[in-house]
């Protein structure tokens, strides 16, 4: 999760009240600790009390898997006994566990096009909770890298949203590499491809889209450092602002400097 908050403490350090309220869906979680903390299983006898007792079974079975790999499971579950409708429900709940769900169960949804995708996928991007913006974009990029061209034209209009939360999305969901996910071999090759999404982008006012526009290219900088090294000097003096630089600076991090002749 590259825009979650930090840990600050072990999954045994938290409270057990806590973490109980947590189990129940009746508080969010406040960090990434917190959220890895999440007996998904709890959570979805208490959230779902008509689900059945296999597939409780089933989820208790992937208790040890990785965070991503259990969201896709808990979507797959819950989908299989009680349809994709229950999705919606899920989408209002207090948890933003619950809500990741559902964002994951969008991602899951057979036979939508990708523009309904996107616009099911949206309020999710806007969520006020990290963790549910994380997962908004991990459900669904696989998706995005399937119909790349049409993904980046269509997230292209995302940059222009009032919300910073929303144009972050367009951004991070794109990343060549990214965290936590599988990488687009087509923007490791070509970043470029990806230039109608980055480039209105280049001067945003809120730090949070300026740190994943400077992590989108410091992910490109390790195929293509030539290319993220010309596109940063491109910018500083086409677009000479605090936020290009801060940009910049973050996409040139890990780029050894050209040695001056």
């Amino acid at each position: 999760m590259s825009g979650a908050k930090a840990a600050g403490r072990g999954v045994k350090e938290i409270d057990p009240n806590r973490r109980a309220r947590l189990n129940a869906g009746e508080v969010e979680a406040a960090t990434l600790t917190e959220c890895l903390a999440v007996d998904f299983t709890a959570l979805m006898r208490t959230v779902l009390p008509e689900i059945g007792a296999d597939a409780l079974s089933e989820m208790e079975r992937g208790a040890a898997t990785g965070i991503s790999k259990r969201m896709s499971l808990a979507a797959r579950v819950i989908r299989g006994e009680l349809g994709g409708s229950v999705s919606e429900r899920l989408g209002r709940h207090r948890s933003d566990t619950v809500r990741g769900w559902a964002c994951f169960m969008i991602g899951a949804a057979a036979d939508m096009s990708l523009r309904d995708r996107l616009a099911a996928i949206r309020p999710y991007a806007d969520d006020l909770h990290f963790g549910v913006r994380e997962w908004a974009w991990m459900a669904v990029r696989k998706h995005f890298a399937a119909e790349l061209e049409t993904a980046i034209a269509m997230l292209s209009e995302w940059t222009a949203d009032p919300s910073e939360r929303v144009r972050r999305f367009a951004s991070e969901a794109t990343r060549p590499r990214g965290v936590w996910c599988t990488h687009i071999g087509a923007l490791k090759a070509q970043p470029q491809l990806a230039l109608s999404i980055l480039e209105p982008l280049r001067a945003d006012p809120s730090t949070y889209v300026q740190n994943s526009v400077g992590n989108w290219l410091n992910d490109a900088g390790k195929d293509r450092a030539d290319w993220v090294q010309s596109l940063c000097a491109r910018w500083s003096v086409e677009s000479p602002t605090p936020a290009t630089g801060c940009i910049c600076k973050r996409a040139l991090r890990s780029i050894s400097p050209v040695p001056k002749n």
